[in-house]
């Protein structure tokens, strides 16, 4: 008798159309398959983490990895609880055609950020933690998704990009640059100012500052002569290349400093103005 009743509960039907018969059994497996396949995905994302922090397993490679599997996971699951509910693929596969040629541009744009996606994903050029410069702007990245990346600038705001912007565009990758970064800041001297002297500040404004090595040491270039200053450049390596311009402004205060303790004048642009009288 209680066989029987579970039966007819199982069989229960929820929805029926000519096309689509959804009844209690169907709902409870596909309810049984999502939570088999979220119970799988946070046992193989704990591995992952055991892993990285065993140092078996870069960090960065592991998240490009699980993501990877989650996606493959997760349609999979996906396609088997839209049979266990009766829904025919292949019909939704037609009319899926049939709506992306009804939308046009906006999904061609969508699709192209997934497909940008896996190539960031499977190539391996970009990864978690990596210095960036897109559009001028410089970030961490955070989490490269299936159709956005996110990036934490030094502003410290977060930045959702469209991951077609990563393959079509110019992007620097600090990361993959020798981990010594080469800068420099511009300085400009009065005319007349010893020039011998100013190297000499400015070789020792970069030697202390802690974040600026000295291997390979900083150097100053005579870059020109200005309209108004004799211009030079001071060359330094540091490996925090994320937060340079906070060591620029770091080394321009201390510049300013030891030029006023040593008597060097910064110019400011002058005009003449001739004025002549009629008569």
């Amino acid at each position: 008798m209680l066989t029987t009743n579970i039966d007819d509960i199982l069989g229960y039907t929820l929805v029926n159309t000519d096309k689509l018969t959804i009844t209690v059994y169907n709902l409870l497996m596909a309810f049984l398959i999502i939570l088999i396949t979220w119970v799988l995905l946070w046992l193989v994302k704990r591995i992952f983490k055991r892993t990285i922090r065993y140092k078996a397993l870069d960090p960065a490679r592991g998240h490009t990895v699980y993501q990877l599997i989650k996606y493959f996971v997760w349609i999979l699951a996906i396609t088997l609880v839209l049979d266990t509910l009766g829904v025919k693929i292949t019909l939704l596969l037609a009319g899926s055609a049939a709506l992306l040629v009804g939308i046009g541009l906006g999904v061609q744009q969508v699709f192209k950020d997934i497909i940008s996606g896996l190539f960031l994903l499977f190539e391996g050029h970009l990864k978690v933690g990596d210095v960036v410069e897109l559009d001028g702007i410089v970030g961490i990245v955070k989490d490269i998704g299936f159709r956005t990346t996110t990036i934490e600038s030094r502003d410290n705001i977060i930045l959702i990009i469209p991951n077609s912007k990563f393959i079509g565009e110019n992007v620097i990758n600090w990361s993959h640059i020798e981990k010594k970064t080469r800068f420099h800041v511009n300085v400009g001297v009065a005319y007349g100012s010893d020039v011998e002297k100013v190297q000499k500040i400015l070789l020792e404004s970069a030697l202390e500052h802690k974040k600026i090595t000295d291997d390979p040491e900083p150097f100053v270039r005579f870059y020109d002569f200005g309209n108004s200053s004799l211009d030079f450049q001071l060359f330094f390596w540091t490996d925090s290349a994320f937060r340079v311009e906070n060591i620029k402004s770091d080394l321009r205060f201390a510049i300013d400093r030891k030029f006023r303790e040593k008597n060097v004048t910064i110019p400011f642009p002058q005009r003449d103005v001739h004025i002549k009288s009629k008569g």
